[in-house]
């Protein structure tokens, strides 16, 4: 019976790749990443660039719970569920396309992992998060995690530096239609509909 492999790597150390078309969005794309997180350290604001990828940019943020507070975090989820339902634009500036929060335990304690998908870059999507605290005067459940500045609020800094800290990088992303932002897809989505009131016009 005849089988196939996959490729065996030369070596470890991350190999050059075609770069990407990002502006291609017909043709779904894969990326590996190296485990530091880059292919190419540049350095912006408070530490490395991470790279855009066919997911678009995003982070996975794991974190220890303090001990009693799991139920702060359920609540705090009822706050931004009924923050988005009064004014659905609240979340806007951040860019993003889905946000999911979990908690689990494996045996060394609750932890809160925090995943994002957005179009804007790691650092400017934490100076957007905290100007939207700010604005809107809702603190961050992340006050409920072990570690996590108390003078967030005006230690941007400090808290970026949490965030790389507890950060865990993809080592693979991928993207069905890759690169397309949440703004194409909403404009793409509102000229099928313009499309299909037109059609029902035509009948």
């Amino acid at each position: 019976m005849a089988t196939s492999t996959l490729p065996k790597s030369k070596s470890a150390q991350p190999q050059p790749v075609e770069a990407p078309n990002e502006r291609d969005w017909t043709t779904p794309q894969a990326m590996a990443i190296p485990k530091e997180g880059y292919f190419k350290e540049e350095r912006g604001r408070y530490g490395p660039i991470f790279p855009r990828t066919p997911a678009c940019y995003g982070f996975s943020v794991v974190g220890k719970v303090k001990p009693g507070r799991e139920q702060a975090f359920r609540d705090y989820a009822k706050r931004i569920e009924a923050a988005v339902k009064d004014d659905s634009s609240v979340l806007a500036p951040l860019k993003l396309h889905y946000l999911r929060w979990l908690m689990f335990d494996l045996g060394s304690g609750l932890h809160f992992m925090y995943q994002g998908i957005f179009d804007t870059d790691f650092d400017k999507y934490i100076e957007d998060a905290i100007a939207i605290f700010q604005k809107t005067g809702i603190d961050t459940v992340f006050e409920n995690l072990e570690g996590f500045p108390e003078d967030w609020k005006t230690n941007t800094p400090a808290v970026n530096k949490f965030f790389r800290e507890h950060q865990c990088h993809s080592f693979l992303e991928y993207g069905e239609y890759p690169y397309v932002t949440a703004d194409e897809v909403k404009k793409a989505l509102k000229l099928r509909e313009t499309f299909s009131d037109m059609l029902d016009l035509m009948q």
